[in-house]
């Protein structure tokens, strides 16, 4: 028998036959019965393993050496895969991320929905790599070493990552990290910059420095130097997002992302909610407004509705739309989105906790022929929860776009099993790719 001591330095090495990957990406095998959640495993492989966390059910675990590889395994493109936490799949072959994500929403809707789409689409996925155009990174001052550290946390660590690149982010902004590692550590509130917040838009590359302390004459010098050499716009924060300003040049462009298909043009602010992958989003807008298939006339519902990425094209279709929104900060910005694509006049944009909603305040909204739900990982369980079980008032048709496989189970087990409603249809999108992050959309009629 292995020792369950918990001191990992002094885990014993195992062996395993991996026979899945878990929602992290981590291969599952059993051991003695015991589950083991072994990072950088895949399926159909033995490895020897190390377990860094040990408790009566299941362990967490690194792979220590590949005895028998998948034909599936690939050679990651990042140097600092396996030590950066940014991404957890790059050894595994791209389509295979795609039909593992595929695999884990079928298993979610089948084990805790109990439902099954009549159907499966086909999977959304674009570019693999230069794929982010919005991410966090964070920033640390090593004083024994006198530099800093600009990038992802470790994988399950609290430290920041020693890299000087990055894959999925677009080529301009990999190529900043070395950049800014060398500017900061000349500043003199080098250890009060904890993390940097970057935007790409189609006009613009804004970072967002968070500072802690107030820069001096000096710091103002250096960022304005990075922002003319490397054509950004450097951003500050000092407290909360209110307090979220632009700090050189005050006269840049404007960040904004577009809709071809759409004639839309979307502006936002560096620190707003927009999809991180532009490409995807794209051919995701086109895959919802073929399974919603809004028809002039009708009165269509957009909940979650975020800057009014599903609104206007739906609005474009010639359909009145309500957009509702839990952030008064994004209710403003579709507002004005809506006015600058000469869409005011369809579009009625609300604040209101969805999470929230109760079956009293959703009869009073009124008939809806369609919806459009595209929730935060929590879901949309009391918004669905609130519809009558007898199919009495409700939408004909819905199209649920999900970040987390777990809860559009959940939901669409609520929406099938008790409010009379089809699963049509479901399929996954890889909006990140070489991460274990599914987005899906799903098609429910009455």
């Amino acid at each position: 028998m292995r020792s369950r001591k918990k001191f990992k330095s002094e885990n014993p090495i195992g062996t395993a036959l991996i026979e899945s990957l878990d929602q992290e990406g981590r291969g599952v095998a059993h051991v003695d019965g015991k589950a083991i959640f072994i990072r950088g495993a895949l399926p159909n492989e033995t490895v020897t393993y190390q377990s860094t966390r040990i408790k009566s059910s299941y362990e967490f675990a690194e792979t220590k050496s590949v005895l028998k590889a998948s034909n599936l395994r690939v050679t990651p493109k990042c140097p600092h895969f396996g030590m950066c936490g940014g991404c957890a799949l790059q050894h595994l072959d791209f389509s295979a991320q795609v039909a593992a994500k595929q695999r884990l929403l079928e298993n979610d809707l089948h084990h805790i929905g109990k439902v099954k789409p009549e159907s499966l689409l086909p999977p959304i996925y674009g570019p693999a790599w230069g794929y982010r155009h919005k991410a966090r990174l964070r920033v640390k001052y090593v004083a024994k070493k006198d530099r800093v550290l600009v990038g992802f946390n470790e994988k399950s660590t609290p430290f920041v990552a020693d890299m000087n690149s990055c894959a999925v982010l677009p080529p301009r902004i990999s190529a900043l990290i070395t950049p800014l590692q060398e500017m900061i550590v000349q500043m003199s509130i080098r250890d009060a910059i904890p993390q940097i917040e970057l935007a790409v838009g189609e006009h613009a590359v804004v970072l967002v420095f968070r500072v802690m302390e107030t820069p001096d004459a000096k710091d103002e010098a250096l960022f304005k130097a990075f922002a003319d050499v490397f054509d950004v716009q450097v951003w500050t924060q000092t407290k909360g997002l209110d307090t979220v300003q632009p700090f050189y040049p005050l006269d840049g462009a404007k960040l904004s992302y577009s809709l071809p298909e759409f004639d839309l043009t979307y502006p936002f602010n560096p620190t707003e909610f927009t999809q991180v992958n532009p490409h995807i989003n794209q051919v995701m807008l086109r895959r919802a407004m073929q399974l919603l298939s809004p028809q002039a006339g009708e009165k269509i519902a957009d909940f979650f509705c975020g800057l009014g990425n599903f609104t206007l094209p739906i609005a474009r279709s010639g359909a009145t739309v309500l957009g509702m929104e839990g952030l008064e900060v994004l209710v403003k910005r579709a507002r004005e989105s809506a006015a600058l694509n000469g869409l005011a006049e369809q579009v009625e944009f609300a604040e209101a906790d969805l999470f929230d909603m109760t079956p009293e305040l959703l009869q009073d909204l009124g008939h809806f022929d369609k919806w459009l739900i595209d929730p935060p990982r929590d879901g949309a369980m009391a918004l669905v929860s609130a519809l009558p079980n007898d199919a009495s008032f409700g939408p004909e048709r819905m199209v649920y776009v999900s970040c987390n496989p777990a809860t559009l189970a959940r939901d669409a087990g609520i929406l099938v099993n008790e409010k009379g409603y089809r699963m049509v249809a479901a399929g996954v999108i890889n909006m990140f790719p070489h991460t274990s992050h599914v987005e899906s959309i799903a098609l429910f009629e009455r």
